[in-house]
């Protein structure tokens, strides 16, 4: 297989699973609507990040350890879904929490902080890379994209890569369509709601990623 055919028959896999809403696209929303755009594309930047890291990891048989080791693989899919978990239920307090702008003012402009570039792009990176099923996605198809005369983590960087840019340009469409849609919906009360909105996808898919470990 060339380079050129491995690179377009993996870009086409990494396409569809992009597509698919998930963890990676609520996170991103849900900073594209309550924070400003910058930390919106920090926390995009972030699990592009991860994203390359799983690659190398990938590349290098780091994942092909983690596959194999049963407790290995439990003991980040429980740090995985523990971040979850936390992550969610401290959006649902936020989310629930009354404030002052809640005493008749529920219509009233959002108060202007948000999430800094800095944190977003960090939540971004550690939610990928506590993500176990990233590295056994990576463990699964790079290896059937090889090729001749290309090594290993090169490839592995490569094609991860191509991932990242995919990604990138779903999830930065999804920022600035959504921060777009931001004044109109600048309310101390829509905040509220993407919080809760958020919160309860990132519990349940911490329960989910915990059965998931429970079940190895």
């Amino acid at each position: 297989m060339s380079v050129h055919e491995a690179v377009a028959g993996f870009a086409l896999v990494a396409a569809l699973l992009t597509l698919v809403p998930g963890l990676d696209t609520a996170l991103v929303l849900r900073t594209s609507l309550t924070s400003r755009r910058r930390s919106a594309l920090a926390t995009a930047g972030g699990i592009q990040v991860g994203c390359l890291a799983w690659g190398a990891a990938a590349a290098l048989g780091a994942t092909a350890v983690l596959a194999a080791s049963q407790t290995a693989y439990r003991v980040l899919t429980l740090a995985g879904a523990a971040y979850l978990l936390w992550t969610g239920v401290r959006l649902l307090v936020a989310g629930f929490r009354k404030t002052p702008h809640d005493d008749g003012a529920h219509a009233g402009p959002r108060p202007a902080a948000g999430v800094s570039a800095g944190r977003g792009f960090t939540t971004g990176l550690v939610t990928n890379l506590l993500n176990p099923k990233v590295g056994v996605f990576y463990l699964a198809t790079i290896p059937q994209f090889s090729a001749v005369g290309v090594p290993p983590l090169a490839m592995g960087l490569l094609l991860a890569g191509v991932h990242c840019a995919i990604g990138a340009v779903w999830l930065s469409a999804l920022v600035i369509g959504s921060s777009a849609l931001g004044p109109r919906m600048a309310s101390t009360s829509f905040a509220r709601w993407v919080d809760r909105v958020t919160g309860g996808v990132l519990v349940l898919f911490g329960v989910r990623v915990a059965l998931s470990a429970r079940a190895l």
